[in-house]
């Protein structure tokens, strides 16, 4: 979600996709065993592998998605390791409330992951945004505003606790804007979901003026800590290599909740603070 200046020159992943998006479903019910079999040698790893129910029905966004990388040298940012972690949680809880940081390359692929549930792309471009719903108009994206720069986020982490609006027992996002590590100015929709999956791969972090994913980490724990559903919030985190991402993820998200990682991708399970076994009000983790 991160490289906008020019297209992927990755052509041999473009099979990868296809196999993929065969794998949420795409599997037309006049394929033959033979077929499906010889599909399922090829597919490789179980994630990869087309679920075949004779039937399913294909939906409008995984076909547009297929034609879109069919025809496109555009390719998702994440290695296909790290794509298959969220992939199996989505292929388990779909339908489901699926929040994405970040709009690019990959945006139609997770859309066609969950195609009758609900996708949400939070975007800090504005630009970007028209850009890429120009080519896709079915997605769901909104323009946030970020509070915070990359540069500060060492201030931050420091500062955060003597800030009661910040604690973990107090923290809220709509209209928080004591504490500035908490996204108040979202979409009215992200507030009045709750969200299954979160997947953190924005906004820009990689120069000292850009925002930072301080902030969309932190928001991530307080959205998981609060939910009043059943079952746990699935949190993703890319790029955990760099230095501020891997250090509020363990201030928040906690190590303790780390369930797989895979190349630079973290996924988190994160209970709700009623059904988590042990709470401190004074810290996240």
């Amino acid at each position: 979600m991160k490289v906008r200046s020019s297209l992927s020159e990755r052509p041999g992943f473009l099979a990868v996709v296809l196999l993929i998006l065969i794998g949420v479903g795409l599997v037309i019910s006049s394929f033959s065993r033979v077929g499906t079999s010889m599909l399922c040698s090829l597919a490789g790893p179980t994630f990869l592998r087309p679920v075949v129910d004779e039937n399913y029905s294909p939906t409008g966004i995984q076909l547009k998605a297929i034609l879109h990388y069919a025809t496109s040298r555009q390719t998702p940012q994440q290695s296909r390791g790290e794509i298959g972690v969220s992939f199996e949680v989505l292929k388990a809880r779909s339908p489901c409330n699926f929040l994405v940081f970040g709009l690019g390359f990959d945006s139609q692929m997770w859309a066609s992951f969950n195609p009758r549930g609900t996708t949400l792309f939070l975007e800090e471009d504005p630009k970007w945004v028209q850009t890429v719903l120009k080519d896709a108009p079915h997605l769901r994206a909104q323009t946030v505003r970020y509070r915070t720069h990359l540069k500060e986020a060492d201030d931050l982490l420091s500062s955060y606790r003597s800030e009661p609006s910040c604690s973990p027992s107090e923290a809220v996002l709509l209209g928080n804007a004591q504490c500035r590590l908490a996204l108040n100015n979202l979409p009215d929709e992200v507030y009045e979901r709750e969200w299954d999956l979160i997947m953190i791969d924005a906004p820009r972090g990689y120069f000292p003026e850009a925002p930072g994913r301080m902030a969309a980490i932190f928001s991530a724990a307080v959205m998981a800590r609060r939910r009043q559903g059943s079952g746990v919030t699935h949190v993703f985190l890319h790029d955990v290599n760099r230095r501020v991402e891997k250090v509020y993820a363990e201030e928040f998200l906690c190590r303790k909740y780390l369930v797989k990682a895979v190349g630079r991708l973290w996924h988190f399970e994160i209970p709700s603070a009623a059904n988590a076994t042990e709470v401190d009000g004074a810290r996240f983790c």
